[in-house]
C-alpha cells in the first residue's frame, strides 16, 4: 500500500517514512502543497497524510484540489486542535484528523481504519433514491437530476461509509455506537462528534433542504435513520 506524506517538517517527514516503511507501507513525500498535488498525480497513492500548514499550497487547499479529481482517503495530521480548522478541512474532504503530538499506535489504527473504508464493489449491491438523488452501490456513485444530464455528487470514502451503513439498513435505527465501531473501530465509541459532522455533511450533499432532512433522520440520543423514497415498480395500480 502506497502512502503520501505531505509535511514542512524534515523531521516528521522522515521519522514517519522511517516508521511507516518497518510497517511494510511503500512511502512517498512532499515538502509542501504544490509538490503534494504533483506527486499524488504522479504515483497514485491509496491514502494521502498531510499537514495543514505548508507552504506553496495549505493543507485545506490541497485536500480542495484533490477532492476535484481523486476518492483516495485523506488524513490530515496537524499541530491545529481548534475545532473550527477540523470542520474546515473535513467539510472540503478530509476523511480523518490527528493532532500532533500523536502516537504512532493512534496514527497506524486510523490507517487501517481508513484503508477498510476503501469501496467493495457488488453487483448485487442496492440503488436507492432520494428526491432527485440516486446512490448505486454497485458502482459507487452518487447522482443527481431527474432528466438527461445528470450531476455527479462527490463523496469521501469515510461519507461513503456512513452512507452504506444507512443504505444496508434501510427505514432502521442504526446506533451511534453500531457506525463508530464500524467506521472507527471499538476505540472511538465516544467521538460522536465526528459522527454529526459526518452526516452534516452528507445531508447538504443529499438532502434538498440539508436544514430540514426527509432522509438522513436523527433519532436524538440513539443514532440515524435512513428513509429513501420506495422503488417506482413498488407502487399501488389505483383502482
Amino acid at each position: 500500500m502506497k502512502i503520501l506524506i505531505a509535511d514542512d517538517d524534515p523531521q516528521i517527514l522522515r521519522a514517519l517514512r522511517i516508521t511507516l516503511t518497518a510497517k511494510g507501507y511503500q512511502i512517498v513525500t512532499a515538502t509542501d502543497g504544490e509538490q503534494a498535488i504533483a506527486a499524488a498525480i504522479d504515483q497514485h497513492p491509496d491514502l494521502v497524510m498531510l499537514d495543514l500548514g505548508m507552504p506553496a499550497l495549505d493543507g485545506v487547499q490541497v485536500i480542495a484540489a484533490l477532492r476535484g479529481w481523486s476518492t483516495c482517503p485523506i488524513l490530515v495530521v496537524s499541530g491545529r486542535t481548534g475545532a473550527a480548522d477540523k470542520v474546515e478541512a473535513l467539510d472540503v474532504g478530509a476523511d480523518d484528523y490527528v493532532t500532533k503530538p500523536f502516537s504512532i499506535e493512534e496514527l497506524l489504527a486510523r490507517i487501517r481504519a481508513l484503508t477498510r473504508r476503501l469501496p467493495q464493489h457488488d453487483d448485487n449491491d442496492p440503488v436507492v433514491r432520494l428526491g432527485e438523488v440516486t446512490v448505486d452501490l454497485a458502482t459507487h456513485t452518487a447522482t443527481r437530476g431527474r432528466f438527461g444530464e445528470r450531476e455527479t455528487i462527490r463523496l469521501t470514502p469515510t461519507e461513503w461509509h456512513v452512507l452504506e451503513l444507512l443504505i444496508r439498513n434501510p427505514g432502521k435505527l442504526v446506533t451511534r455506537q453500531t457506525m463508530l465501531t464500524d467506521i472507527w473501530g471499538s476505540d472511538h465509541v465516544a467521538d460522536t462528534g465526528y459522527l454529526r459532522l459526518y452526516i452534516a455533511q452528507l445531508r447538504k450533499k443529499l438532502e434538498p433542504e440539508p436544514g430540514e432532512p426527509r432522509y438522513l433522520l436523527t433519532e436524538a440520543g440513539m443514532g440515524y435513520r435512513l428513509c429513501p423514497d420506495p422503488p417506482p415498480d413498488n407502487a399501488t395500480d389505483n383502482v
